[in-house]
C-alpha cells in the first residue's frame, strides 16, 4: 500500500524591518515582537504583519495591554467585525453586551469550554470569519489552558494524489447545531442555528494554497455520498487532521497575550486541562468571504 507523500517544508522568505518573527514550527505559527497593539500600526509594520500572517497563519503577540477598543481597532485593520451566533441571540433577548466581543471563559462552574473540539470558527455561516483574535488576560494558576492549531493546508498536502483527486468537487454541510446543541447543550434560537454548504477542499484567497476544509466541530456530512460513505470519509479526514503532530503548533498562554489565527487555513482546539481553575479572555473575529474551491 502506498504511503501518503512526505511534504517538503519550504523556507518562508520574510525579511521584516519593523517586527521580529520567531516561528513556533516551520509549518505553522510564529511569535511576533516589536509591536504595540495599543497604538496605531504604521503602514510598513502592518504590511509585515500581513505577510507573516499569510506565511504562518497563527501569530502570537505577547505583553500587550489592550482595552476592548484597542482590540477591535486592530481587528478592523483586517476587515469588518463578525458577530458570533451566541452574541446575536443574546442581543435579540435584550442582553447587555458588546456584540462584537465574544467572552471566552471557564472556571469551576463551567459545563464546557469554548473550542474544546477541533474546529474552524463558525464554519456553519455562509461566510465564516476569515480570522479571530483572542486576547487572554487571566490564565490558570495551575498552568495549562494551551491552544493547539492544525495547518489544514499541510494536512491537504499530505494526502495521497488519489485522495486529493477524489475530494475535488465534493461539498460538505456545516451545521451550528452539531456544536452549539450537541456538544454545548444550548437550545436553538427561534430561527435555528446557522447551516451552510462549503467545498471539502477550498483555496486560500491570499496565497492560492488548497485547504482541507472540514472540521469535527461543525461538519456533518459530505453531500455527494451515501450516509455511511460520508460518515466513514469524514472520520478518516478528521483523524488525518487531528492525529499528525507535524501539522500542528501549540500556543502557551500568558496574561496579556493576543493570538491572531487564520480561520481559512487552520483549525484549533482549546485544551481544558486546568479544571477547577479559571481562564478568561475576549475574542474578536473578522468577517470573511464565501469559501471557494
Amino acid at each position: 500500500m502506498a504511503a501518503a507523500p512526505r511534504v517538503e517544508t519550504h523556507e518562508k522568505r520574510l525579511n521584516p524591518r519593523t517586527i521580529v518573527v520567531d516561528p513556533l514550527t516551520p509549518v505553522v505559527g510564529a511569535e511576533i515582537g516589536g509591536v504595540d497593539l495599543s497604538k496605531a500600526i504604521p503602514a510598513e509594520q502592518l504590511a509585515e504583519i500581513r505577510a507573516a500572517f499569510n506565511a504562518y497563519h497563527v501569530l502570537v503577540f505577547r505583553d500587550q495591554s489592550l482595552t476592548s477598543e484597542d482590540h477591535k481597532r486592530f481587528a478592523r485593520l483586517f476587515g469588518t467585525l463578525h458577530v458570533h451566533p451566541y452574541n446575536a441571540e443574546k442581543a435579540r433577548a435584550g442582553g447587555n453586551l458588546d456584540p462584537e466581543i465574544y467572552a471566552v471563559e471557564a472556571d469551576q462552574s463551567s459545563r464546557y469550554v469554548a473550542g474544546e473540539v477541533w474546529h474552524s470558527d463558525v464554519t456553519c455561516d455562509a461566510e465564516p470569519p476569515m480570522g479571530s483574535m483572542l486576547y487572554i488576560t487571566r490564565t490558570p494558576e495551575s498552568g495549562g489552558g494551551d491552544t493547539c492549531f492544525i495547518s489544514a493546508i499541510r494536512a491537504y498536502e499530505a494526502l495521497s494524489p488519489v485522495m486529493q483527486q477524489f475530494l475535488a468537487g465534493l461539498s460538505a454541510t456545516h451545521e451550528g447545531a452539531k456544536l452549539y446543541v450537541g456538544a454545548h447543550g444550548n437550545a436553538p434560537p427561534p430561527g435555528g442555528w446557522p447551516q451552510a454548504t462549503h467545498p471539502v477542499v477550498t483555496r486560500h484567497p491570499d496565497n492560492g494554497k488548497q485547504v482541507l476544509f472540514v472540521n469535527r466541530g461543525f461538519t456533518t456530512r459530505i453531500n455527494e455520498l451515501a450516509t455511511e460513505e460520508s460518515a466513514a470519509l469524514l472520520e478518516f479526514l478528521f483523524r488525518h487532521l487531528e492525529s499528525h503532530v507535524e501539522f500542528q503548533c501549540r500556543v502557551r498562554w500568558y496574561p496579556n497575550t493576543l493570538t491572531f489565527w487564520d480561520n481559512r487555513a487552520v483549525q484549533h482546539h482549546a485544551v481544558w486541562d486546568y479544571f477547577p481553575y479559571a481562564r478568561y479572555g475576549q475574542r474578536v473575529s473578522i468577517l470573511g468571504s464565501r469559501p471557494k474551491a
